[in-house]
């Protein structure tokens, strides 16, 4: 075992701990980041489509594309590959982990946590059938597609409209296999509408909303899949089954934030499913910050990016022994707002504030207590991430709550 002092330590090396990185060295303090695997970018390194890039870099690029640009711009060799995180001492502000060299504990300044998420698992849809060869999540069908060059099998059905399951018909359509459709339980696509368009509609694909899988069959490999229409309540409506012949099936069905380093002692955001946090992507710890899907799960990877930047250098200041100004505002949850950060602000400066409204709206007002902050013209999604920044904070008071309202 060995020991060893850091100013900035970055826990995750997909675009948020690259982003905390370039921003934490900029400031000249001793910054290390521990990756669990042998390379960073996670899972950025499978996803060979373009759209990454647009709002940081002003250029639509792939993913491999995107992770070198932030290779380009951290200057600093910090990154330490096979290191795994086992524990996090918030009194003494020690974190032990487990490397090729043996147990290194690292004694920290400052600790940002950028775990990002983990695909939701088949399991947590609890369809009966066997649990037969042939299925897989959409981020396992990607790795074998565009890292190993195999495909999964011949004929696929796609449950769940996530951006990544819409990305896989369209890729595992493009090498060959017979995509039968993609069924979504809910009355909307679940990723974005360019990604329904450019993925499913350009190539045919058929999307049955409101559908879901009820029925798994198979022996050792999976033969057939049973699916079904769905109530409001998602329910299964009798008699609306059907079943289709396919030896694969990939599933889409969310993201689950990985913060169990973090969630025994960090003050956490039970929709969000991620610590909360302040303007300065500080947690409720003061000296541990997070960035990316770990706080919350985001749509575009450009705001994970700029998570990871402030993040990397708050962090910075604080080892700097810098204070930052007290997060004593809150916003809250009103009506119709699901996703929503940062939780708590200081006034004192500017921000981005990022929002999902629960339900779809063809026209609709966000609103911060009484006050109009932005009209939508256009039809409003949960699948799309809102973005704006707040500069404005004349006659805040200690809680502010922010609602989503539908107008004519």
């Amino acid at each position: 075992m060995r020991r060893e002092k850091v100013d900035v330590l970055i826990v995750g090396g997909g675009a948020a701990g690259l982003a905390a990185a370039i921003s934490a060295t900029k400031e000249g303090v001793k910054t290390v980041l521990l990756e669990r695997d042998r390379s960073t970018g996670g899972v950025l390194n499978q996803c060979i489509h373009n759209g990454f890039g647009l709002h940081v870099y002003k250029e639509e690029l792939t993913g491999p594309e995107f992770m070198e640009r932030m290779w380009d711009e951290l200057k600093e060799d910090v990154i330490r590959p096979n290191y795994t995180v086992l524990e996090i001492k918030p009194k003494t502000r020690e974190v032990v982990t487990l490397s090729e060299e043996g147990l290194v504990i690292f004694e920290v300044k400052a600790l940002v946590m950028a775990t990002g998420a983990r695909e939701r698992p088949l399991s947590s849809l609890q369809i009966p059938g066997s649990r037969v060869a042939g299925v897989y999540t959409a981020g396992v069908a990607q790795k074998m597609v565009n890292i190993y060059n195999r495909l999964p099998g011949r004929k696929v059905l796609i449950v769940g409209s996530g951006d990544i399951g819409l990305i896989m018909a369209r890729r595992l359509k493009i090498e060959g296999m017979d995509v039968v459709g993609v069924v979504e339980i809910m009355p909307e696509p679940g990723g974005l509408i360019r990604n329904v368009v450019q993925c499913l509609e350009d190539f045919e694909i058929p999307l049955w909303l409101s559908h879901t899988v009820v029925e798994i069959h198979g022996d050792q490999r999976l033969n057939a899949v049973t699916i079904a229409k769905v109530d409001k309540n998602k329910k299964p409506i009798p008699g609306t089954e059907r079943k289709i012949k396919v030896d694969t099936l990939v599933t889409s069905v969310g993201l689950i934030p990985q913060n169990e380093l973090i969630e025994g002692f960090v003050e956490m955001d039970p929709i969000n499913k991620g610590p909360i946090i302040d303007e300065f992507m500080r947690t409720s710890i003061k000296w541990i910050f997070a960035a990316g899907n770990n706080v919350a799960i985001h749509d575009l990877v450009d705001f994970v990016y700029e998570e990871g930047k402030i993040a990397g250098y708050y962090a910075a200041l604080i080892s700097k022994n810098e204070k930052l100004p007290d997060s004593d505002k809150r916003f809250l949850r009103g009506q119709n707002v699901g996703v929503l950060l940062p939780q708590r602000f200081s006034q004192k400066k500017s921000f981005k504030i990022y929002l999902r409204p629960l339900k779809s709206f063809k026209k609709s007002i966000l609103k911060f207590d009484d006050k109009v902050i932005r009209k939508f013209n256009w039809r409003i999604r949960p699948s799309e991430m809102i973005d704006l920044v707040v500069k404005d904070f004349n006659n805040f008071g200690p809680n502010v709550t922010v609602e989503v309202n539908e107008i004519d």
